[in-house]
């Protein structure tokens, strides 16, 4: 029953017509929202719990407040929709690789397919470092700079907008290597361009982490080191998975991908 209201994804090489292709887009973008509805639903009953973790970084003799009489409500909404977009993250993701997969031969689709698993365990650890490590040590920064010159007050919808963003911020970048992997998969990249080009990349992860919701130096640090890692870390793990790669897609009956 379910499986009759769910798209139907296309072969490779299946035609469709553009009115059949938009269609399909229209549909998988509602299969995303009624996944994070329920998800809203689930996250706005916890949202209590939601704003005293968030808050938890913050420092002991800071405490939050509100400006007028809807901020308190829309704040929570707030939050509770950054978090149920986190936890339909899997069916999102699952949803653009279904429409995308045509494109694809059907070996390289079951190594996408794993992709998706593995981007949302990333994706997870992204958001455990940054409220671990990087989140802490930013708002301690902030919300103490020149203490002597300002009555600093925490406004609410501000910092609950700020934390969200950078965990949600900080769990995407840590899909560098997807990203990474699947362009060296799909030969856009090669492992040896990636090794000569290295301080190229290097400036490309530090503007990154200058696009993160942050203002501070020390989230910058916090921010663009362990993307470093992560880079570095992926350029030799394409150089190993490359040539298994190399020797799967020579292993295939028929004519070798180019």
């Amino acid at each position: 029953m379910l499986g009759k209201l769910l798209p139907r994804r296309l072969g490779h090489g299946e035609e469709a017509t553009l009115v059949e292709h938009l269609d399909e887009l229209r549909t998988r973008l509602l299969v995303c929202i009624a996944a994070i509805i329920p998800a809203f639903a689930l996250t706005f009953g916890f949202h209590a719990r939601l704003i005293h973790w968030l808050a938890a970084p913050l420092p002991h003799d800071k405490k939050l407040v509100t400006f007028g009489v809807t901020e308190p409500f829309f704040t929570s909404f707030k939050v509770s929709f950054y978090a149920a977009a986190a936890l339909a993250l899997p069916v999102i993701l699952y949803q653009v690789w279904s429409f995308l997969a045509p494109a694809f031969e059907q070996h390289i689709q079951r190594v996408v397919a794993a992709f998706v698993a593995i981007a949302t365990v990333l994706f997870a650890g992204g958001v455990a470092f940054s409220y671990t490590i990087a989140l802490p040590r930013a708002v301690q920064f902030l919300t103490t700079y020149d203490s002597h010159l300002y009555n600093i007050q925490v406004r609410a919808s501000y910092y609950y907008s700020f934390a969200a963003l950078m965990l949600i911020a900080m769990g995407l970048v840590f899909e560098l290597p997807i990203w990474i992997l699947a362009l060296v998969r799909l030969r856009v990249l090669t492992a040896d361009r990636l090794r000569r080009n290295r301080r190229v990349g290097y400036v490309l992860v530090l503007v990154l982490a200058i696009l993160l919701p942050t203002v501070d130096p020390v989230s910058l640090v916090f921010e663009t080191v362990p993307l470093l890692v992560l880079f570095e870390g992926s350029i030799w793990l394409s150089v190993l998975m490359e040539r298994r790669w190399r020797l799967a897609d020579e292993a295939l009956p028929g004519p070798r991908p180019r």
